[in-house]
């Protein structure tokens, strides 16, 4: 009796997967290709088996290379990305020469001094709408936003400056740019008459309850969810009332607090916000050419949307689905909430009015930065695999934001002598403990559950 056939051989002859032609084709292979002894050499890592290290490896592999976090153009403008870097190389050097070289133009002095910094910055401003990469918006221009990261950079510059600066010297310093400055400010606090009437109400509203409703639809449009907004607003009538020992003008009426700013100004502004977001992601985007439009009407028509939108990204946090979402909600939360208290100690240690050109500048600059550096930390976190690294205008803010933090606290240094109340103190405290109790409830303790059990199951196979 012969012994049975390999089990492979059998398989291989009487599988209907194959055919003659493909049997024909595989001993045809093998004669020609006939079996040797000697076998591939296994790939290692590194060089042969060692170890490369940090200073040896090779900067010109393929991973190496930074993708940029975005690259798309407007088709309906293709004009305006035609590389035009030569030519405006050449007209800012001949505007620099003749503003520089034509002696009737400038006087000599200070003015002079002024003119070289502008110049200066303008020179930067134009490299920066050049060479900087693109962001995630297209409209109207990806270089109006590259021009907003350079602006940004220069202020992130100028507060690294001043950190190095004593409060005294950054105070003088600022009369160099507004001679106005430079004096101290009466302190001004909004809780004197706290008594429930129309005309207190009446009385309380000003300018300022405007500059409230235009901040928070500028935030909806920023965050681009209600939840978001309305924590952030509550949140922030929270900060007041920890930090008025600090500051007088957070000191506030409570119905200034809550009617007068969450429930009126705040809310308005956030639903006016959110209703121009939702318009916005139902809105039918078709794209025409400026060539391609007939009449003064469609053109002026073209002309105008061409500041809107390309298209638009609904955002959905989504706070509790994950540990990383739900730190990143709090990161945010947090950082909106410095960038919205820092201008209040910086024009209070720098005696700046709340209507200084300065302070709105300020607060003008982050909301226009805040847009792209948002919608890019929405990407990263939600579409890891495309933003395969955090965008450059959401590092920038977060720079910015925390060199802020870092000279009002050197500044702050005496300024403010009253101590911290014990009762905001175990506010604050226990608020930072629901924070970490949450998330260790919420997700800590599934994943250690889960991880045991993984390990038991794994622990079973080897006592049998």
């Amino acid at each position: 009796m012969s012994p049975p056939e390999p089990e492979d051989a059998a398989l291989s002859s009487s599988s209907p997967l194959t055919s003659p032609v493909d049997e024909h084709d595989s001993h045809h292979w093998q004669l020609s290709h006939p079996p040797s002894d000697t076998q591939e050499p296994q790939s290692l890592p590194g060089l042969d088996g060692t170890p490369v290290r940090w200073f040896d490896a090779d900067r010109k592999e393929p991973y190496t290379h930074i993708t940029p976090f975005q690259e798309q153009h407007d088709t309906s403008v293709e004009f305006f990305y035609k590389p035009i870097t030569l030519t405006a190389l050449g007209a800012g050097m001949a505007v620099l020469a003749y503003v520089a070289m034509t002696q009737d133009v400038l006087k000599e002095g200070v003015e002079k001094k002024r003119i070289g910094v502008y110049a200066s910055i303008a020179s930067f401003l134009l490299f920066s709408t050049l060479q900087f990469r693109d962001g995630p918006f297209v409209r109207p221009h990806p270089a109006f936003w590259r021009v907003i990261l350079g602006i940004n950079l220069l202020y992130e510059m100028a507060m690294v400056f001043l950190l190095f600066q004593d409060l005294d010297s950054a105070r003088s310093m600022m009369k160099y740019l507004d001679p106005n400055l430079g004096r101290p400010l009466p302190e001004k606090s909004y809780a004197e008459n706290c008594d429930l009437t129309v005309q207190n109400i009446w009385n309380a509203i000003d300018i300022f309850c405007l500059a409230h409703a235009l901040g928070w639809f500028g935030k909806a449009l920023i965050l681009r969810d209600y939840w978001f907004c309305w924590i952030l607003s509550v949140a922030f009538e929270f900060a007041e009332y920890s930090l008025q020992h600090q500051l007088a003008n957070f000191a506030e009426c409570w119905w200034d607090h809550w009617i007068l700013d969450v429930l009126v100004c705040n809310w308005l502004g956030t639903y006016l916000g959110m209703k121009t977001c939702q318009y916005f992601e139902v809105k039918h985007y078709t794209w025409r050419g400026f060539r391609q439009t007939r009449g003064i009407r469609s053109k002026t028509k073209r002309v105008i949307s061409q500041f809107s939108p390309h298209d638009w990204t609904t955002f959905k946090w989504e706070g509790t689905a994950s540990f990383g979402h739900y730190f990143t909600v709090v990161l945010l939360l947090a950082v909106f909430l410095a960038a919205e208290l820092n201008p209040f100690y910086l024009k209070a240690l720098l005696w700046m009015e709340p209507d200084h050109p300065f302070v709105i500048a300020r607060l003008v600059g982050v909301f226009l930065c805040a847009l792209p550096a948002v919608r890019e930390l929405y990407q990263y976190v939600n579409d890891p695999r495309k933003a395969v690294r955090m965008g450059q205008h959401v590092w920038m803010l977060l720079a910015t934001i925390g060199t802020e933090l870092l000279v009002i606290t050197k500044w702050g240094q005496g300024q403010f002598p009253e101590r911290l109340p014990t009762r905001v103190r175990w506010a604050w405290a226990i608020g930072a403990s629901l924070l970490v109790l949450y998330p260790t409830v919420r997700f800590g303790v599934p994943a250690a559950r889960r991880y045991l059990r993984a390990h038991q199951r794994h622990a079973k196979p080897k006592s049998a």
